[in-house]
């Protein structure tokens, strides 16, 4: 492999002018950067970027922890995909730390890409709590945003969709629309989204006046096993239901095809809805209606935040993504409409 100091020979400078024409530091005359530029070419060098990074004290890098129970699912590879694009848009690269199956875990995950040297870090968290999160963020220098969950400290440092309120606006409409017995299908409960969801669509209930019935809630675990699965048990308790939430559009579309081998019409005899409003979510029969989270414009105002930290930028508020319902062909007005 080449060498710096070939590249300088090959040119006719020095090393110096060699490192200065890479890192854009100096002076250096545009004849004599064409001929550097040229002998990088012929030779086939490449910097080592540890040791640039090192003398620069930036890696050009931005870190992401994403636990790989979320990766599952349209909805987290529409966000992994708009990170890497956005990122390198900026002229960065994104790293990407998986924070496996505990709060621990994803503490070894952030520590990794701090140990990397990563100029910021975007956390998408789903075992530590709020209050470590803050801790995290006192503790290091470096920028760091967390992705949907709203901090108590450092509220200019997250970026998050209301899921409950989302929940509370979806079984409102379907209230709206003459829907009283409404099913609910949940995430995972060790969930934050999961948790928020749930306790939405219970509150929505109970500020219309309507009870809250354990057995129309069933748990899912974001998979469309899981909401076909939801559906059997809400069956077998005999329980009656003219519409049903799912806590994910996955989860929404299993239940549909549940519901339909159970002789049960989507929409006439039950409506459904779903969250997160997945590409495929038009194209499902009926087409299902969903609860739309902007994930490109949580994710965009991440990175344009961490960016602008990183040019010494400072933030005092915090910002928050309503979700908006897309109704489609799965719901219709219910009995009491």
């Amino acid at each position: 492999m080449a060498t710096m100091q070939e590249v300088a020979k090959r040119a006719g400078v020095s090393k110096a002018t060699v490192s200065r024409v890479l890192t854009g530091k100096g002076y250096v005359g545009e004849e004599t950067k064409a001929r550097v530029f040229q002998a990088i070419a012929e030779s086939g060098y490449r910097p080592n970027l540890l040791a640039r990074s090192l003398a620069s004290s930036k890696t050009q890098t931005l870190g992401l922890v994403v636990t790989n129970t979320l990766y599952h699912g349209v909805y987290f590879s529409e966000l992994l995909s708009h990170a890497a694009r956005m990122t390198e848009d900026k002229g960065r690269r994104l790293l990407l730390a998986d924070g496996k199956h505990s709060a621990e875990e994803e503490r070894q995950a952030i520590q990794y890409l701090l140990d990397l040297r990563c100029d910021a870090i975007i956390i998408y968290p789903r075992f530590l709590s709020v209050d470590e999160l803050d801790e995290i963020i006192d503790n290091h220098s470096q920028p760091i945003v967390v992705l949907n969950r709203r901090l108590r400290k450092h509220a200019s440092h997250c970026v998050y969709s209301d899921q409950k309120a989302s929940s509370m606006n979806v079984v409102s409409r379907l209230i709206s629309r003459g829907h009283r017995d409404i099913a609910f299908i949940t995430g995972s409960l060790d969930s934050p989204t999961g948790i928020e969801r749930l306790s939405g669509y219970k509150d929505a209930l109970a500020q219309h006046g309507i009870e809250v019935r354990n057995e129309l809630i069933a748990e899912g675990k974001w998979t469309p096993a899981s909401g076909a699965q939801g559906v059997a048990e809400l069956l077998s308790r005999k329980a009656t239901f003219s519409a049903l939430v799912a806590s994910n559009d996955d989860m929404a579309i299993g239940a549909i095809k549940q519901l339909h081998e159970s002789q049960l019409a989507v929409p006439r005899q039950v409506s459904v809805v779903g969250f997160d409003d997945i590409a495929i979510a038009p194209f499902t029969v009926p087409a299902l209606s969903s609860v739309k989270i902007p994930v490109t414009e949580m994710i965009k105002e991440t990175i344009n935040r961490l960016i602008f930290m990183l040019d010494g930028g400072d933030f005092h508020y915090q910002q928050t993504f309503p979700g908006e319902l897309i109704t489609r062909d799965s719901i219709i007005n219910g009995p009491h409409a």
